[in-house]
């Protein structure tokens, strides 16, 4: 299979960093006085999201198709990837003239899906998870001689996401803690194989989404540990924690609103362990913003979710007297109240309200939780029942 079960050194890594040049972006660190107030330490933000293709794999992509031979590059490559991978590996492709073939889960987000496919490789649709695109790209190769490009369990892979970590101490050399998403481990795996080399005494935390099946940190969902990275990180990381969805959606929001960063579940893993209180260590903490490639129904469905946990989103049930005028009450004390209302639903038709009555459901954006809670207050005091749906 071709694929090099060697831990990366520091040499391999720098020299990586000498292939890529000029190819991958050297992606920015960003201080947060928002995420620095919440966490009570110093927060920058290394924005990996802002990656060619929109994620760091392209770093270890690059590296690996450019130590492939004539023979090798004539046969073609093929990928198995939850996306972004798969990206990383069609756009390199891409650029050398090489044919590629790309297998992704049957749920994998159709942003990375379409972005496979525009950049030009074959991209088939293979089992409910990565595991099951892993099989069919292995015997793909089996079957047709290709290269296989393993997403996190190569040498060359490896030591192109470890890059990373040499930008990130030329950036902040007086960092305390790094945050670094683990799914396969190639990426924590890379970086903190840096990171020990050339600053052992930094705190390097590897995190997880805690997922019992379905996680919206596709990026990271891998079901089977890697038996190359797993007990090599064991050896590097300080700790490694777990953070769920919902820690991630709020991350998500977050780092949208207050940074102006579009980043997914998988990338948004180090901030929300940050926020729960998860990092350790003291002093200055990056958590790796490893990618952006959210697909916008996913990015519209947490938008929605967290405005309504951070209480920015009010819904609620009344029941009015059915006759002219009892509906602009209501609205005019929403208005007194500075509710902004965006949708109304009257409810007559199998509901158990009597005849002379109607239910009445209100979506209301508001500005925080207790903004929410003066709105449901006046309502009733002014004699409304108030069913709060969210």
């Amino acid at each position: 299979m071709a694929t090099l079960r060697t831990a990366p050194t520091l040499a391999d890594i720098q020299e990586a960093r000498e292939r890529i040049r000029g190819i991958a972006e050297v992606t920015p660190i960003y201080l947060s006085e928002t995420f620095s107030g919440r966490a009570g330490r110093e927060v920058q933000l290394k924005a990996e999201n802002l990656q060619r293709t929109g994620a760091f794999k392209i770093r270890g992509a690059v590296n690996k198709l450019a130590t492939l031979s004539p023979a090798e590059r004539a046969a073609g490559v093929v990928a198995a990837s939850a996306g972004n991978h798969g990206q990383a590996v069609a756009w390199a492709a891409r650029q050398l003239g090489v044919s590629a073939r790309i297998y992704v889960p049957l749920d994998a987000p159709m942003a990375k899906v379409d972005a496979c496919r525009n950049y030009g490789a074959d991209t088939e649709l293979a089992g409910a998870d990565f595991e099951d695109a892993l099989e069919s790209a292995r015997a793909d190769v089996e079957e047709t001689g290709a290269t296989f490009i393993h997403p996190y369990e190569d040498q060359f892979v490896v030591a192109g996401q470890g890059t990373i970590g040499l930008e990130l101490l030329g950036q902040a050399p007086d960092v305390g803690t790094v945050l670094i998403p683990i799914g396969g481990g190639g990426l924590a795996l890379g970086i903190s194989t840096a990171l020990r080399a050339l600053r052992p005494e930094v705190r390097i935390v590897g995190v997880q989404a805690g997922i019992d099946g379905y996680t919206i940190a596709d990026g990271i969902a891998v079901k089977v540990p890697s038996e190359f990275t797993m007990p090599l990180l064991e050896d590097l990381l300080d700790d490694i924690v777990s953070v769920t969805d919902e820690e991630i959606s709020e991350a998500i929001v977050l780092l949208l609103e207050r940074a102006k960063l579009t980043v997914e579940g998988a990338g948004a893993v180090g901030v929300a362990a940050l926020l729960a209180g998860r990092a350790g260590g003291s002093g200055t903490a990056i958590p790796i913003l490893s990618g952006g490639n959210i697909d916008a129904t996913m990015l519209i469905s947490v938008m929605r979710h967290g405005l309504t946990v951070a209480g920015r989103y009010l819904v609620v049930r009344t029941q009015l007297t059915d006759r002219p005028g009892e509906l602009i009450k209501l609205l005019s004390l929403v208005a007194e109240e500075r509710g902004n209302l965006i949708a109304v639903e009257h409810h007559r038709e199998g509901m158990d309200v009597p005849v002379t009555e109607t239910e009445v459901e209100l979506t209301l954006v508001t500005r925080n939780e207790e903004h929410c809670r003066r709105l449901i207050d006046a309502m009733t005091e002014r004699g409304y029942s108030v069913d709060r749906l969210r």
